[in-house]
């Protein structure tokens, strides 16, 4: 009987949890998966609620976050008319690093003065093709100052690095985007060379992508 107590107790709470998220959500969680708003994908949430995780979202954008490693975000455009153009006349390659400079980079580049792409390679088998950049963020860490109780006042600004995946799917562009969060959170203590940082920001970007679960165009048609 007590067990069974704690297990209704542990379920209440879970339930309260996944409401009070929801409340603030333009997608909506379902147990611990979250449903895109559009309904073009959804995922297990890659953080833990009661360890600090928080979700935000708007249509087309959802971004994962935690004090400690989290820093996700997964967005999924419709490719629009002039889209398709470029798709069609770029070929999928050249259209995805397109896209992440003209739109991903641009972007960071207005957040983060001096942002630059570090380098980039295509992925002919992940996705049916798939582009993985990595970005440098001066100041652009999501973990800047949760580190300063060991390591404080700090020395420097942390120049951030992004990795983000893009690929086509279902007549949409998905963009997963993660930040290396071990540059700010271990700081002074940090020693990794590119290419191992970029062998992390690789295999995060590929499990998150493995993760999704799309929904088929029949089935948001009916």
């Amino acid at each position: 009987m007590f067990r069974l107590a704690l297990l209704l107790v542990a379920n209440a709470v879970l339930a309260v949890l996944a409401s009070a998220q929801d409340a603030g959500l333009a997608g909506k969680m379902s147990g611990d998966i979250y449903v895109s708003a559009t309904g073009e994908f959804k995922i297990p949430a890659p953080v833990l609620p009661e360890l600090g995780g928080t979700i935000t979202d708007t249509e087309n954008v959802v971004t994962f976050n935690d004090r400690y490693s989290t820093h996700t975000s997964i967005a999924c455009f419709p490719l629009d008319a002039s889209q398709k153009w470029e798709l069609e006349t770029r070929g999928l390659r050249d259209y995805l690093l397109y896209f992440f400079t003209d739109v991903v980079l641009a972007d960071f580049q207005g957040r983060y003065p001096g942002a630059s792409i570090e380098s980039a390679r295509f992925l002919p088998e992940l996705m049916a093709g798939a582009v993985i950049t990595y970005a440098l963020l001066p100041g652009g860490s999501f973990f800047e100052g949760m580190n300063r109780v060991l390591d404080a006042p700090p020395a420097r600004t942390v120049t951030a690095k992004r990795g983000t995946l893009l690929f086509v799917r279902n007549r949409h562009i998905f963009i997963i985007s993660t930040e290396l969060a071990e540059r700010a959170t271990q700081r002074s203590t940090y020693q990794q060379t590119p290419e191992k940082e970029n062998a992390l920001l690789s295999t995060r970007l590929t499990e998150l992508a493995g993760r999704l679960v799309f929904t088929a165009p029949k089935a948001r048609r009916s």
